[in-house]
């Protein structure tokens, strides 16, 4: 019999500054009431001078222990799944927030990740507390600060313009206890893998004054005509597929599902996505006042109407992420 998992509780921290479409705007030259009702964005949180995905993280799994009523000593892996820009070039964060929470006994595991990250991890973690028996009490962290690699008069990169900062994080145990993990889903389309990036910094263009100078460090699209002629006909599919294929792993119908937590989309996008899976937006969470967080997006979004799910609920969280991934994990409130 397959173990059971389960997800004891969330933890969110949001950067004090908050940024607003009219800000956006300011610095973007795109009308507000585009970034409002097209992007679907009335603001974003921005990180402060002292806010890492380490800090940010770290701080997102001390609210999330604290409200599973778990101590640190029992945690037995943090996984890192946040956002590669990281506090330093070429580091793991996993071993710093595992130091910051005071998880002794734990050992740490990195998987910095784009925007599917959150169900990702949930599948990764998930399938690691039920195949190894030294394992019982995980938790997985992530965060953001990409808002930091926005180049606001690069209108290559302005479906980028909603990226927003913040951490979130969560605790998960095998055996009885917490909300049941039913089913994870993963699809890959690697023809993607280079159409976003940010281009110089790497080994195929490593730094020079010149890519300094002329921006590289930035995010950008290399061939935006390209990528949405690629894109567009794969992107919806997909989001449907995953979501649906998950709901049928997890042995439940889409039309059960008490709320769906996705990443941050465009609103048009958003809408057409929840007609096509028949999930009236009031089962929904969308982040209009957060913006698109990397991999956080779904646990936020969970966070944000906890209070609306009742035992028994079915969550779907719902991703996807440049490279190209979509993901999907169903739980059990």
């Amino acid at each position: 019999m397959t173990p059971r998992v389960g997800l004891l509780d969330i933890g969110v921290f949001m950067p004090e500054r908050w940024m607003s479409a009219a800000e956006i705007s300011q610095a973007s030259e795109i009308p507000e009431e585009v970034l409002i009702e097209r992007f679907g964005l009335d603001g974003k949180h921005i990180a402060g001078p002292d806010d890492h995905v380490s800090t940010m993280a770290a701080a997102a799994s001390i609210q999330a222990l604290e409200r599973a009523g778990v101590t640190a000593d029992e945690v037995d892996v943090v996984m890192y799944f946040g956002s590669m820009g990281k506090d330093y070039y070429i580091w793991s964060a996993a071993p710093k927030i595992q130091d910051l929470i005071g998880a002794r006994n734990a050992w740490s595991l990195e998987m910095s990740y784009v925007s599917c990250g959150a169900p990702v991890a949930i599948k990764v973690a998930t399938d690691l507390l039920r195949a190894d028996p030294d394992i019982s009490t995980m938790v997985i962290a992530g965060a953001c600060r990409e808002s930091h690699f926005l180049d606001y008069t690069n209108q290559r990169s302005r479906f980028m313009f909603n990226f927003g900062d913040g951490g979130a994080a969560a605790v998960l145990r095998r055996g009885d206890e917490g909300h049941e993990i039913l089913a994870s889903k993963i699809i890959t389309d690697g023809q993607f893998a280079d159409d976003v990036a940010i281009y110089a910094g790497g080994s195929r263009t490593p730094t020079t004054h010149e890519t300094v100078d002329a921006g590289m460090h930035f995010f950008d699209v290399g061939d935006p005509q390209s990528m949405k002629e690629r894109l567009d006909p794969v992107s919806g599919v997909n989001f449907v597929k995953i979501a649906l294929d998950t709901c049928a792993a997890a042995g439940v119908e889409i039309a059960d599902i008490k709320l769906l937590a996705p990443i941050h989309f465009k609103r048009s996008f958003f809408d057409w996505i929840i007609a096509e899976l028949g999930i009236p937006e009031e089962r929904t969470a969308y982040l209009r006042r957060h913006g698109h967080m990397s991999g956080i997006d779904p646990l936020v979004g969970i966070d944000m109407r906890r209070d609306d799910l009742s035992p028994g609920d079915l969550v779907l969280c719902l991703s996807a992420g440049t490279g190209y991934t979509w993901a999907a994990s169903v739980l059990r409130w």
